[in-house]
């Protein structure tokens, strides 16, 4: 946000030096330690194509700049980069502007007037969403919510397929459970069939609904009786659990219809006629050495069933004709492998993979008393999102799912959600927001109006400006985190505003400070309610007032 406050007065410079700059220019923050708020290399930049020495043009840059009572002083450093330094005035002035921006701190319309397809959970409905999937739910949810903040139309869509072998597999683990309750206990479980106790629970129901004719139908139709049931069962309780997270989907898009519309179809033979499908052991392979890559792949078995690659590049050339600006993935690193290979197939159909971003998230490991919670839909072995959920809550889910790097492994500590100190971050991060909302609450209660023409000329303490500083800060956090697709930086970026805060309100007395500081000092507090309010919201994660 310092930005704007010098950048005019650099472009009116360069004018008075006749030098045409058209661009935005570039400023950094200096390292911790080093001279200066802000730093260019805009004279580097310029001096070689002027004939200039990048010192002597930089010299020149100095003499040329408007003076400004927010500018301190400006400085060479080095070959001829510049730094610069502010007064206390150019916080205030931050200050005063972010206030004027109410509940639309942090946010941005960099991406106006363009739109992003995210895809994230994407389970298929053969049970409940266990608790690993939380961290594609969690990253996926507020990838899509950054988008959204930076002012792109967002479509966020889950893929799923209902069809095929372990759809099979939950109706004859159904129907299994259902022999068992009319009188057929011998009946054999199927091998690798699903053991949870949704299964117990999804045979109930068949076996009331259909009681009088379960037993008239053949094998086959009982269990496609329970594929359905059980369909429609795990559905429902995928989306319950979303919506108890807070994640609605605009689109549910079903593998099964590329079948039926013939886009798979298509694609292979689109694919052959651009001599990349070839037969070869009864197989249908893909010819991906010729696109460069180290070694063929099948697309479909002898079996005649399609692998992954197919119906995934049949699904992102759907999605591509769409025609979506931006197209985002969010898969676990189970995927890591397919990923070039249907970029690759997507690129020979003709399509840009340069709209399409890959987020691979690593694997979460669950601890609890120092022992790793496993799980698994299968062997009924189950730690379920539901169980995850109730155990800890649906902020601290989505919290502790977001606040490592995607693309590292995180290990879930159970007995740290179970905190509800400060040892918690997102109790930490909450915590800060009620205590801004109590001091708010007090002022209004003693009569104490917010004033939005407070004079902020007293806020001079170094954490008042450390405070400041870190608020101006948001909206550019907030367009590199979206634009780098890493949500767990906006965590960061609260738990430092949180510490700003809580020091801020250690060191400097707010309600009962001789005026105008109290009048500043709550314009201040206010400023970063609403901050503190934007960035948990973002995330998914709750706001209360009171703790």
């Amino acid at each position: 946000m310092m930005q704007q406050y010098i950048e005019p007065q650099f472009l009116t410079a360069l004018e008075k030096l006749g030098v045409e700059y058209c661009s935005a220019i570039q400023f950094s923050v200096p390292r911790q330690g080093s001279h200066g708020h802000l730093a260019t290399n805009i004279a580097m930049m310029l001096a070689k194509g002027l004939g200039k020495q990048p010192r002597a043009f930089a010299e020149e840059l100095l003499a040329a700049l408007p003076s400004s009572d927010l500018v301190q002083h400006v400085e060479i450093a080095g070959p001829g980069f510049i730094n610069i330094t502010f007064t206390d005035a150019v916080y205030h002035q931050m200050l005063r502007d972010l206030h004027g921006m109410a509940d639309d701190i942090g946010r941005s319309q960099v991406g106006r007037g363009k739109t992003v397809n995210v895809e994230y959970v994407s389970a298929n409905p053969t049970g409940p969403l266990h608790a690993g999937h939380g961290r594609n739910c969690a990253v996926g949810d507020t990838v899509a919510n950054l988008f959204a903040w930076n002012g792109y139309q967002v479509t966020r869509e889950y893929y799923f397929n209902n069809a095929g072998n372990q759809m099979n597999k939950l109706g004859e683990s159904i129907y299994a459970r259902v022999q068992h309750r009319i009188g057929n206990p011998d009946y054999p479980f199927p091998e690798d069939g699903y053991h949870g106790e949704y299964i117990h629970t999804i045979a109930d129901i068949v076996a009331e609904v259909h009681a009088s004719e379960i037993g008239q139908m053949t094998e086959d139709e009982a269990c496609t009786v329970c594929r359905k049931h059980g369909e429609r069962w795990c559905f429902e309780a995928i989306k319950k659990t979303l919506g108890s997270l807070n994640i609605q989907h605009d689109v549910y898009f079903n593998e099964d219809s590329l079948y039926g519309d013939g886009k798979v179809a298509s694609t292979v033979e689109e694919l052959r006629s651009k001599g990349l499908v070839y037969e070869k052991d009864g197989a249908t392979w893909f010819a991906l050495t010729q696109l460069g890559n180290q070694q063929d792949k099948v697309i479909v078995k002898s079996t005649g069933e399609a692998t992954y690659r197919l119906p995934d590049m049949a699904y992102h050339r759907d999605k591509l004709q769409r025609g979506y600006d931006v197209v985002v993935d969010i898969f676990g690193a189970d995927h890591i492998a397919t990923v070039p290979d249907v970029l690759a197939g997507v690129r020979a159909l003709g399509f840009d993979t340069d709209r399409v971003r890959v987020v691979i998230h690593q694997m979460v490991t669950f601890v609890e008393n120092g022992e790793v919670v496993k799980f698994s839909k299968r062997n009924g072995k189950s730690f379920t999102l539901d169980e995850l959920r109730d155990e800890v809550g649906a902020d601290v889910v989505r919290f502790f799912f977001i606040m490592r790097a995607v693309g590292t492994h995180l290990e879930f500590d159970l007995g740290l959600a179970k905190e509800e100190g400060d040892k918690n971050p997102v109790f930490y991060l909450q915590y800060a927001h009620a205590r801004v909302c109590s001091i708010l609450r007090k002022a209004q209660e003693r009569g104490v109006a917010l004033n939005a023409d407070a004079d902020l000329s007293c806020l001079v303490h170094p954490k008042e400006i450390e405070l400041i500083s870190l608020l101006s800060r948001m909206k550019a956090n907030v367009e590199r985190s979206c634009e780098n697709l890493e949500p767990h930086t906006i965590a960061e970026y609260l738990r430092d505003l949180a510490g700003a805060y809580h020091n801020f309100y250690h060191d400097c007395r707010i309600l009962g400070a001789e005026e105008p500081l109290e009048s500043a000092r709550l314009l201040l507090a206010d400023v970063t309610r609403r901050a503190m309010r934007n960035g948990l919201l973002l995330l998914g994660v709750g706001t209360p007032e009171r703790m």
